[in-house]
């Protein structure tokens, strides 16, 4: 478990259409147990340019486990106890803008979370803490990606919300216009809590969401099929592979922690007086929250 300054060890987190990494060398498929449960599947731990990459399928290898099903508590927990300090999530979304057609990378800022079946936090009772949300993303990671991104010639948009949707189907139309009467950018189902819990983790995270789709907004375009979906997904996934290839080395030079704060999160946080803090729930916090509960 990696402490705020240490070498940079990225985490990439594979939404549909990204089950591996090209160019990974030594690599072994390693399972993680964590006090919250199942991750979605082992962890896939290798080397990238000669630095420690470590990858998670967040729906599993074969693409098993719903947005709904997903243990994301135990998939951040798994990628901390791994040494992961900083994660790249690749997500497919349907887009709310005329401009951010099929093919376009997003690095999105803010979020909407309209999700109700999850696990949201790693705190509970005997245990309380609030962390800082009002930034979700490390703008740091943020700028990386969009570089990465020029660099290949991607077509990328720096910026916008990404609305999460609980799924598995798709919007309404009605739903569809009230997202994009609130200005959202792009829909998909995975993003929380996994920025939440990566943020309650101590740990950087950013998002880039390939758009697959218009949602069922758009006049022409009227209704989202899975086939549809597939195929753009399969014409994004290449790109998305090259992406996080070319991203990496750029998160390598890191010698602090994170100028934006994201390794520092709970230093604030913890609410709850020592005294009266649960040591079951201390226990399963140890990956989590250890930097700030040892002692």
């Amino acid at each position: 478990m990696a402490e705020p300054g240490t070498p940079p060890v990225v985490g990439v987190i594979g939404g549909s259409g990204i089950y591996q990494i090209d160019g990974l060398t030594n690599t072994r498929w390693e399972k993680v147990t964590s006090p919250f449960g199942e991750p979605s599947d082992a962890l896939l731990i290798g080397e990238l340019d000669g630095r420690k990459m470590v990858f998670l399928p967040r729906h599993g290898r074969g693409h098993r486990v719903p947005p709904s099903e997903i243990n994301y508590r135990a998939n951040i927990d798994a990628l901390k106890r791994a040494g992961v300090t900083e994660i790249i999530s690749v997500s497919a979304c349907g887009s709310f803008k005329e401009e951010l057609a099929p093919g376009t990378f997003v690095v999105v800022d803010q979020f909407i979370d309209r999700t109700f079946k999850r696990e949201k936090s790693f705190f509970s009772t005997g245990l309380v803490a609030h962390v800082g949300f009002g930034h979700p993303v490390c703008a740091r990671l943020g700028d990386a990606l969009e570089a990465a991104g020029r660099e290949l010639g991607l077509p990328m948009a720096r910026g916008g919300t990404y609305l999460v949707m609980e799924g598995p189907q798709f919007s309404t139309l009605a739903e569809s216009n009230l997202y994009r009467s609130w200005g959202c950018h792009v829909i998909g189902m995975t993003n929380m809590p996994e920025a939440k819990l990566a943020r309650e983790a101590e740990m950087c995270y950013a998002t880039v969401a390939m758009v697959t789709d218009y949602d069922c907004w758009h006049p022409d375009h009227d209704h989202v099929s899975v086939d549809a979906v597939i195929k753009t997904l399969l014409e994004n996934a290449d790109k998305g592979r090259a992406l996080v290839r070319r991203v990496v080395p750029k998160l390598a030079g890191r010698a602090a922690p994170c100028a934006k704060g994201c390794h520092t999160a709970l230093d604030m946080a913890l609410i709850t007086a020592p005294e009266a803090r649960d040591p079951a729930v201390i226990a399963k916090l140890d990956a989590v929250a250890g930097r700030v509960l040892a002692g």
